[in-house]
């Protein structure tokens, strides 16, 4: 039986994470993510607020531009420009996740990437901008507001991060063994 990495086939088909699944992952992400604007927009008009904590609001704001408000500014070139750059990391994520399967944590990031990539792209493409409305603070100073999508994204970036220094072996200790 051939073997495919470390593993002999049949139990390699125990830790590989189908598409199926990690596109389930993204699916639920864009369903929240679209579930939650759609509440905060019929409970919320533009600029309104709900203060929760001494930390947290509730804020209706719309973001034309990417993260942080960069190339809010701009003269409406910029939905169509990040909507291109959206639409093809969701291709090449739906790539990858299909190539590296058997890399579950991996996978499980960019599902989270893809789910929140894929719910501001549809509020650009269908509402020329992103709807956000988590507001968190300190004093005076407010993080800029963000969505569930934002926090997706943020997650499976700190998800891949941290599975890029996971179970690694150490090149140098490596090189040493073998002379």
């Amino acid at each position: 039986m051939a073997k495919r990495g470390i593993l002999p086939n049949y139990l390699n088909k125990l830790f590989i994470m189908k598409l199926s699944a990690s596109l389930s992952i993204a699916l639920i992400v864009l369903i929240a993510d679209l579930a939650s604007k759609y509440w905060i927009e019929s409970l919320l008009e533009f600029g309104q607020s709900i203060p929760l904590t001494s930390f947290f609001n509730l804020v209706l704001t719309y973001n034309p531009g990417a993260a942080f408000s960069f190339l809010s500014d701009q003269a409406g070139w910029q939905r169509w420009f990040l909507s291109g750059i959206a639409g093809s990391a969701a291709i090449l994520i739906i790539y990858l996740l299909n190539r590296y399967k058997q890399e579950k944590l991996f996978c499980l990031s960019l599902s989270l990437i893809l789910g929140g990539a894929l719910g501001n792209l549809y509020d650009r493409i269908t509402l020329g901008h992103v709807v956000d409305f988590l507001d968190f603070y300190i004093g005076a100073y407010h993080w800029p507001a963000f969505n569930i999508a934002d926090s997706a994204i943020f997650v499976g970036a700190a998800l891949m991060i941290y599975d890029s220094f996971r179970n690694r072996e150490n090149p140098q200790q490596s090189e040493k063994e073998n002379h």
